[in-house]
């Protein structure tokens, strides 16, 4: 299981001053939201997902479980239980408040109440060994996964109010062009606000943009510079996060007004990158999960969440 992950893989709170009467103003600075977010030794992770207020979620490719935390106290605990043989890679809250998951080798999604943990639905795409169902990306019409080692999108529709549909309303979505690349290791997704939806491939250090109609897929140009080892991808407006695991590099990237290319503004480094995973943003910050891809993990190997001015 190690061997096939190492392939894929501030917020700013302004001072608080208090007037009193006949007493001069005084700033009480508030505490600021920790740098460094610990997870149990050895989760290893890949998902992550900021929920309602600063609640995160990440997810293990170990063992399936899911970790909940608070992104103001540092502190958190088990959501859902692990079981051995299962993993989960990406992981998203949709609109209504609901996780969904990507079960990675498993084949397929589920979908849990955040707040109790129970599984409200299960979407099983392939029996293929081989698929990796990787990460997801949600829309107001559907869900969007990527598989690392199959040229598809698995889409979930959604219904009126975003209904989750019947356990086999889902389809299988071949892609056409580069986005069809073998062994290009499609990863990370995110949906432009054009309608089409921006692949990370791991393997090949392109991005691509695939038409969700057809599965017809472009090349989106990034001016010769090169993701490699690209895994999660965030937008926010035209700005694109893009995680690069094993490189220990997230490469901001402004797109153009018609989302077919961008220009890489600058690189964020620094030894608190540990083969990162993916992200989500609150604020003025990027949250990621170390995955630590370049280590053999053990019960005692930690993880963790940084943060990271966006």
């Amino acid at each position: 299981m190690r061997k096939l992950l190492s392939l894929f893989f501030v917020p700013v709170l302004a001072a608080a001053t208090l007037v009193t009467a006949g007493a001069p103003a005084t700033a009480h600075p508030a505490k600021p939201f920790p740098a460094r977010i610990a997870l149990p030794d050895g989760f290893t992770p890949e998902g992550l997902t900021i929920g309602r207020g600063t609640t995160v979620y990440v997810g293990s490719v170990l063992d399936g479980a899911v970790w909940r935390g608070d992104l103001r106290t540092g502190r958190g605990s088990v959501l859902i239980p692990g079981t051995p043989g299962t993993a989960k890679a990406g992981l998203k809250i949709d609109p209504r408040g609901r996780l969904w998951t990507a079960d990675f080798t498993g084949g397929g999604a589920s979908v849990y109440d955040p707040g109790s943990g129970a599984r409200l639905a299960h979407y099983q795409f392939t029996t293929d060994p081989n698929s990796l169902v990787n990460d997801m990306v949600v829309t107001k019409r559907a869900v969007y996964f990527t598989d690392s080692t199959r040229p598809v999108l698995y889409v979930v529709p959604l219904g009126p109010g975003g209904q989750l549909p019947a356990p086999t309303a889902f389809r299988v979505l071949s892609l056409t062009g580069p986005g069809a690349t073998p062994d290009a290791f499609n990863n990370g997704i995110v949906a432009l606000p054009d309608g089409d939806l921006l692949v990370a491939q791991m393997l090949t250090g392109q991005l691509v943009r695939v038409d969700p109609r057809t599965g017809g897929s472009r090349v989106f140009g990034l001016g010769g510079y090169s993701v490699d080892r690209a895994d999660g991808l965030v937008l926010r407006g035209r700005t694109l996060y893009v995680i690069r695991n094993l490189s220990n590099v997230i490469a901001v990237v402004r797109l153009n007004a018609g989302y077919t290319a961008g220009v890489v503004q600058r690189e964020i480094t620094g030894p608190q990158l540990r083969s990162p995973a993916t992200g989500d943003l609150l604020g003025s910050a990027l949250y990621v999960v170390n995955g630590r891809f370049d280590v053999e993990p053990t019960p005692t190997t930690d993880f963790d969440i940084v943060r990271v001015p966006a």
